[in-house]
């Protein structure tokens, strides 16, 4: 790994301006990009809020409102905030576990999910205002992958069965999916059809350059083509997304329940959705902040803030908890979106379609968004990433694996503590002793810092907190590996990023002597160890 050489040669006078002064100077952009997500959003947001087991009015409500009002208080620049693929699992099992999801049941599981919703959220809040936005950075990289990967099963597999129109009984992830060959047997043939094209339009759509196709969204593409085809075969034949009837009357808004706040699954729901929205929220916040081509740093603790906050202020209306988006985010980057305005307005374009819209989005089928989370869950559990990991080394990718298996078989929070435990276990075999994996070793002296003994997940935050002091004391800041036994990945990748956001702030923070410590692997950011001998 080389170290930065050279300081930052951004003119800050270029960087877009922020408040009702980047409102002015940045508008075209900004509304032109919000535009382009809320097409994108639109059918997201449908997919996972019947998904979760809840109305799809649901997720239009958390888009809405994360742009509308989450927006002007988030400590971010260009990510879009609105529910997420990954809370899919945590919802549907809070909705299940407190009294029933889905139509079939009435949604009699949401009032009180909704509930859980406002608690997990102010928790969120409370988050933000003790600034522990920095805790994002405890996990470990491969256990977080594992999770998410592991969401991405699930919702490959809980969606199959909507995207070929056949409702499966319910069980467990894995009888679920042991329920499959059977249901392609009773396979809904209008519908299978409806998902194929989808997938294939989504595949296809990023390899077509020609302006007219490009300039429409993959997932707009989607309704205009399936509603067609929907009209073509016939309606009666297809399960259709159902909107209320009258929005401000009794089947429109619904209230949250806190009548089930003294039980169990109420408070497993809230730690759930409180701990994997944080999660969540935090690593895509830092991954936009990476795509962000004026590289602002976004204050995570503001964010989470921002997004507890207006996650309570959603529920109480009937909206999902929403999180800084990874894929909306990276299409506002896409599409010219300089600031938080650009997220601003595609909820308010979002709040247009559900004024004015509403008939047409009751022509979408189910199936086309079944399919749209299937593609999305198999992009999260992709070959690729499980390649990327076994790249890495043999620890990631057991711990990858791990983690993924024991959320399957358990759920999200106790399989990421199973992963964060197998990562531990790892590392005392490889001779790391147990003391070192909390405490740091750290002697200074002028602008170097010497790292003594090992470096992992678990004690990163105390190694973070010494340079970003010497950070501020002075410009060039030097890490001396010579005494250092151990780098785990999830360090040297946190490490990569601090010396690239201290080239945005000027600054410049070097590595000596990290050459010294054998890679396990060949990529860049494997985990370094100390040969005896």
């Amino acid at each position: 790994m080389e170290a930065q050489k050279h300081r930052n040669t951004m003119d800050k006078s270029t960087m877009p301006k922020t408040g009702f002064a980047g409102l002015k100077a940045h508008f075209k952009d900004d509304l032109s990009s919000g535009f382009s997500v809320s097409l994108i959003a639109l059918p997201l947001c449908l997919g996972i809020a019947i998904a979760s087991g809840v109305p799809p009015l649901a997720g239009l409500i958390t888009a809405i409102v994360g742009g509308l009002i989450g927006s002007r208080i988030s400590g971010t620049f260009v990510t879009i905030s609105g529910p997420a693929a990954g809370l899919i699992v945590v919802i549907l099992g809070a909705a299940e576990g407190l009294g029933g999801a889905g139509v079939e049941s009435g949604y009699a599981g949401y009032p009180h999910t909704l509930g859980a919703i406002v608690v997990a959220g102010a928790i969120m809040a409370l988050f933000g205002l003790l600034k522990v936005g920095k805790v994002g950075d405890f996990f470990p990289s491969a256990a977080v992958h594992g999770m998410l990967a592991a969401i991405g099963v699930i919702i490959m597999i809980k969606q199959f069965f909507p995207a070929i129109g056949v409702q499966p009984e319910k069980a467990s992830i894995l009888e679920t999916a042991m329920q499959i060959p059977n249901a392609l047997l009773d396979t809904n043939s209008y519908a299978a059809i409806i998902a194929i094209a989808t997938i294939l339009i989504l595949m296809v759509h990023p390899k077509i350059n020609w302006t007219p196709i490009k300039a429409v969204p993959a997932p707009m593409w989607v309704m205009i083509v399936t509603i067609g085809m929907a009209q073509y075969f016939g309606t009666d034949k297809l399960a259709l997304v159902q909107m209320p009837k009258d929005l401000f009357g009794s089947d429109g808004f619904t209230l949250p329940s806190f009548s089930k706040i003294a039980e169990g699954a109420f408070w497993s729901a809230v730690i759930g959705i409180a701990l994997v929205a944080a999660i969540e929220s935090l690593l895509s916040a830092k991954a936009v902040d990476a795509l962000d081509p004026y590289q602002r740093k976004s204050n995570l603790d503001k964010d989470l803030l921002a997004m507890g906050s207006s996650s309570s202020l959603a529920a109480l209306i009937g909206g999902l908890p929403m999180i800084s988006e990874i894929v909306r985010s990276s299409a506002n980057v896409n599409n010219g979106g300089k600031t938080q305005w650009a997220n601003f307005f595609h909820g308010a374009f979002l709040l247009v379609f559900l004024l004015v819209a509403s008939s047409i989005i009751e022509l979408i089928p189910l199936s086309a968004l079944a399919a749209m989370l299937v593609f999305t869950g198999f992009r999260l559990a992709s070959p690729k990433e499980f390649v990327h990991m076994y790249k890495i080394g043999t620890t990631e990718i057991i711990v990858f694996v791990t983690t993924l298996l024991a959320v399957l078989a358990t759920d999200l929070i106790i399989g990421i503590g199973i992963g964060i435990l197998c990562n531990y276990l790892l590392f005392i075999m490889g001779k790391v002793s147990i003391s070192k994996l909390f405490t740091t070793n750290i002697t200074s002296s002028s602008n170097e810092l010497h790292l003594n003994g090992a470096y992992t997940f678990s004690n990163y935050l105390g190694l973070k907190k010494q340079i970003d002091k010497a950070l501020t004391e002075s410009e060039l800041v030097v890490l001396n590996f010579t005494n250092t036994t151990f780098l785990d990945h999830t360090t040297i990748a946190h490490l990569q990023a601090l010396q690239k956001a201290a080239v945005v702030d000027g600054k410049i923070l070097e590595f000596s002597c990290m050459e010294e410590l054998v890679p396990a692997t060949s990529h860049e950011q494997s985990e370094r160890s100390r040969k005896n001998g």
